[in-house]
């Protein structure tokens, strides 16, 4: 089975379209995103429409369940930064506040059973880092403590693949998904994950897992000119631009 997953668009229509165009080239069957459809950028409802379209479970990123705490009047007072958020109409606000915080898949072999756990930021909290260089007794906690064999995260725009030693012969896989649409890793391409699970998959060789990055090029001028001929801050095309 193989799954792709991505997250963090943050309102970046033409790199999300340029993702699905490289995704529709891919064998994949099934996808989920991890959150963050909105912010930053000037077209949150086209995002959150194309992804509704495609039929793709989502879940809330913090970006995405702020829109709930917003008042409009505030963003449209204060403009700047949260005139990202202003421009959510009702039906997909109602949509972002609806969002579940977790997804998770059970995976069954002959042999084994594990589970696949998604969160956006950590399986605590939506705003919370796990990072490649987290502390792996934190990391193995929250895993443990959640029952999560592979644990797939979002947030920090960063992507990487971590293998942690459990207890006996297993091994627990973290993966963070980078970003569609604000990576943050020097790249300013944008990336997402595909996950393969098969019949010989198994938590005792971390090598029976498949992970890929995949990098996609997409108009980052198009998307940052989109913001500097709004009311956003100038910074956030300069982010795109350089990938910090």
């Amino acid at each position: 089975m193989k799954i792709a997953l991505f997250s963090d668009i943050h309102a970046n229509l033409p790199a999300l379209e340029a993702m699905f165009t490289d995704l529709n080239n891919r064998e994949v069957d099934a996808i989920y995103c991890l959150g963050d459809l909105v912010g930053y950028n000037v077209w949150p409802n086209e995002v959150i429409e194309l992804i509704r379209s495609q039929k793709i479970p989502v879940l809330a990123g913090n970006h995405d369940a702020k829109v709930g705490v917003l008042e409009a009047k505030e963003a449209i007072e204060a403009l700047g930064k949260n005139y990202a958020y202003q421009l959510i109409n009702d039906v997909n606000r109602k949509y972002l506040r609806d969002l579940p915080a977790h997804i998770r898949l059970e995976y069954k072999t002959a042999d084994e059973k594990f589970d696949v756990l998604m969160v956006h930021g950590s399986t605590r909290r939506n705003d919370e880092y796990v990072l490649v260089d987290t502390p792996e007794e934190d990391v193995l906690a929250m895993m443990i403590e959640s029952n999560a064999s592979i644990l797939c995260v979002a947030h920090s725009h960063k992507p990487y693949h971590r293998v942690l030693k459990s207890t006996g012969a297993n091994y627990l896989h973290v993966i963070n998904t980078g970003s569609v649409g604000k990576p943050k890793d020097g790249n300013p391409q944008g990336c997402y994950v595909l996950l393969e699970l098969t019949a010989t998959t198994s938590l005792l060789d971390p090598e029976t897992l498949t992970v890929d990055f995949m990098r996609f090029d997409y108009d980052v001028q198009v998307a940052a000119k989109a913001i500097e001929d709004s009311p956003l801050p100038n910074e956030f095309a300069d982010m795109l631009r350089e990938a910090y």
